[in-house]
């Protein structure tokens, strides 16, 4: 560390994990302010989506370069340039008149975002040696991750409802500016590594993650065959496969290639992938349902999700002490059994139109099964990562969770469109929810299989509930 300041690790740990759940919420919050965004801004349908669209492109095209950026120029340095911009950038989408105004803004919080999430996994791997603290404090940062989403659309209808639905951008600036504070204080910095950037494969990898997901994006709305559709994902592939080659020749790779070939950490990069392909239409969807098919408001939506929220974080802090007894493989297959069991009977119960018989007890269920499934995986990939590609390790991870995300609706939006209904309107809704929570069914099932193929977590960790010589235990946050 470059700072004599003693390490306290409870603080560490409360900094980072606010910072990623304040940018975990805010993907989520904007999804029950949508109508009130649209009637504001005088945003057309189709514009709309560009909301969310314009952050994801920006978010999974940069990560890889925000993550090797944090290796070369200081962890904190860029954790807190992240949070600098989106903390700003936040405040400008708070005060947005037009929709290009907006749209601009979120691209450039989706750059800040980029920055910020591959450091705050990256700091809790040089921070927290492996083993028992580690696998503590990734357990928090899993809750954070997991029911972001859920406040998120919770504060999003408490707020559209209640005050304006920007002040859910505004209030990043307080926030914000006490976490750069805090960071400051607290967080030590790591070693700069001497070299300079792969500028090739930096512009290779992201111009291609942009063209990727534009593509994946676009065929959500224009269809897979469109003519922007397959050019975005043809330039997008093409130029991964350039970047790749770039970083077998390259001295000092962005993305060290040595990271793939452990394949535990592999698996968790893919299960990662295809869990958030499920769990994205469970959110995405359920949002819509309990608004256009049940008729709650966006604050009743929002609260509705609170079943969800309240066991994911119950389950998620009872990870440390159940992987002691379990072990890591036993509590992640479990976890995904529960949500797989949760979004198929969810579907199941779609066209009963009953909130407690279709959708309580479902989301019971996943929000146990989330709980236990996200720190397990974070575990598996970064699992005997040495600390100076810590970042490209986390942006790995990152990048699964965001092309998931995005890959997954792209496909759960294409079943919902495909089909006849067996009715109209508030009961034809009901029954393309159902279909679509079946295909996603389909993704956590293929996460599932991926897991217990592929994921023992008995390469370069130590055993269940055991701390590595020298570790520490995390103090309590």
């Amino acid at each position: 560390m470059t700072t004599s300041r003693p390490l306290n690790r409870g603080m560490v740990l409360t900094i980072i994990m606010a910072s990623y759940l304040m940018l975990v919420i805010d993907i989520s919050i904007v999804l029950t302010g949508l109508p009130r965004i649209q009637a504001a801004l005088g945003f057309t349908p189709a514009g709309l989506s560009w909301i969310q669209n314009a952050y994801t492109l920006t978010f999974g095209g940069f990560l890889l370069l925000g993550a090797r950026a944090g290796d070369i120029l200081g962890r904190r340095r860029m954790f807190i340039a992240g949070l600098a911009i989106f903390t700003l950038a936040s405040l400008a989408i708070g005060a947005a008149s037009t929709p290009a105004w907006m749209i601009s803004f979120r691209a450039l919080q989706g750059l800040g975002a980029a920055v910020l999430a591959p450091s705050t996994l990256a700091l809790i791997s040089t921070h927290f040696e492996e083993g028992q603290a580690r696998t503590r404090a990734l357990s928090l940062y899993a809750a954070a991750a997991g029911i972001g989403a859920t406040l998120g659309l919770v504060l999003g209808g408490l707020l559209a409802d209640l005050i304006s639905w920007r002040a859910g951008f505004f209030i990043n600036l307080p926030i914000g500016a006490v976490l750069i504070a805090g960071s400051l204080r607290h967080i030590h910095e790591t070693p700069r590594q001497s070299g300079r950037f792969d500028l090739a494969g930096a512009l290779s990898s992201t111009l291609g993650m942009c063209a990727l997901v534009f593509g994946i994006v676009e065929a959500a709305e224009s269809g897979w065959a469109a003519p922007l559709s397959v050019a975005g994902i043809a330039i997008g592939v093409l130029l991964l496969g350039i970047f790749l080659w770039i970083e077998s020749h390259a001295a000092q790779a962005l993305l060290p290639l040595a990271l793939l070939n452990n394949p535990q950490r592999n698996a968790a990069y893919v299960a990662r992938l295809l869990f958030l392909c499920g769990m994205v239409g469970f959110w995405f969807f359920t949002a819509q349902y309990l608004q256009a098919v049940l008729g709650f408001p966006p604050m009743l939506a929002g609260l509705a999700f609170v079943p969800v929220t309240l066991p994911q974080l119950a389950s998620s802090l009872s990870v440390p002490a159940v992987v002691r007894h379990l072990g890591h493989r036993r509590v992640l297959l479990t976890g995904v059994t529960l949500c797989v069991a949760g979004v198929l009977w969810q579907g199941l119960a779609a066209t009963l139109a009953s909130y407690p018989r279709g959708v309580l007890v479902p989301m019971l269920l996943i929000g146990f099964g989330q709980g236990w499934v996200l720190a397990p995986l974070t575990v598996a990939g970064v699992a005997g990562v040495e600390q100076h590609n810590a970042g490209a390790a986390s942006g790995l991870l990152n990048v699964a969770h965001q092309i998931g995300a995005t890959l997954g609706l792209a496909i759960l939006v294409v079943v919902y469109a495909a089909g006849q209904a067996t009715g109209t309107g508030a009961a034809g809704m009901a029954w393309h929810t159902g279909q679509v929570l079946y295909a996603a069914a389909l993704f956590l099932g293929a996460a599932w299989l991926v897991s217990l193929r592929y994921i023992r977590f008995d390469a370069g960790q130590p055993a269940a509930g055991k701390e590595m010589p020298g570790s520490a235990v995390a103090p309590r946050a």
